[in-house]
């Protein structure tokens, strides 16, 4: 009941979402089975998208709007190791999900590009990082870009969860995400204006599910 609270209210405030109810339900149905099995979530995007990859993982790794201590047996261990530093980690630490954002590793990003082929640099990361049960968010807003499409293709082949953020059609991606959730805008701005809420309140729902 309190993720469809959560839906509802997004609804509310974005009426014109309310199409996307189920997809929203299911996707965040899917990151929350994938961690409680141990999967972690990968997300990639590209220019606005890379930054609400990034904004992703950032609520995800940490507290969002819950308090997450870490659990018991770390802040044993962590105040075995150091009585006094230890202490402090533990009190103030917090559990994060396992998200990882693909964009954010210059370093690998450039030397794919240069060696391989830049629009296969989340592709790549996939390969290395995605375990079959995983998830991959890849985020377009034309659903047309081609390395996001490359990370899903790679995704699928590997038995991971793919889900699609994109505008009003969904583009190309659409073959090859489980889940889209496609906004009903097709002006670059416009669509990610309408990502934000989405995902934030995807974010609020897993964060709900393991520290509410």
């Amino acid at each position: 009941m309190l993720k469809m609270d959560k839906i509802n209210q997004l609804i509310e405030r974005y009426n014109r979402l309310d199409f996307l109810k189920w997809e929203i339900e299911k996707a965040s149905e899917a990151i929350i089975n994938s961690f409680l099995k141990g999967g972690k979530l990968l997300v990639c995007g590209n220019g606005g998208s890379a930054a609400d990859a990034d904004h992703i993982v950032g609520e995800l790794m940490k507290s969002f709007e819950r308090k997450r201590p870490v659990n018991q047996k770390l802040k044993s261990g962590l105040e075995d190791i150091d009585s006094s530093r230890g202490k402090y980690l533990a009190e103030n630490l917090q559990q994060g999900l396992p998200a990882i954002s693909l964009n954010a590793h210059s370093g690998l990003i450039s030397a794919v590009a240069n060696d391989i082929d830049a629009a296969v640099v989340y592709a790549q990361q996939v390969v290395g990082y995605g375990n079959s049960g995983d998830i991959l968010i890849g985020i377009s807003t034309s659903g047309n870009s081609q390395n996001v499409i490359d990370a899903l293709m790679v995704a699928k082949a590997k038995g991971l969860i793919t889900i699609g953020l994109s505008g009003n059609t969904g583009g190309k991606m659409k073959a090859f995400c489980d889940f889209l959730i496609n906004v009903p805008e097709t002006r670059t701005a416009f669509v990610q204006e309408l990502h934000l809420p989405v995902y934030h309140t995807i974010c609020m729902i897993v964060e709900e599910h393991f520290f509410g």
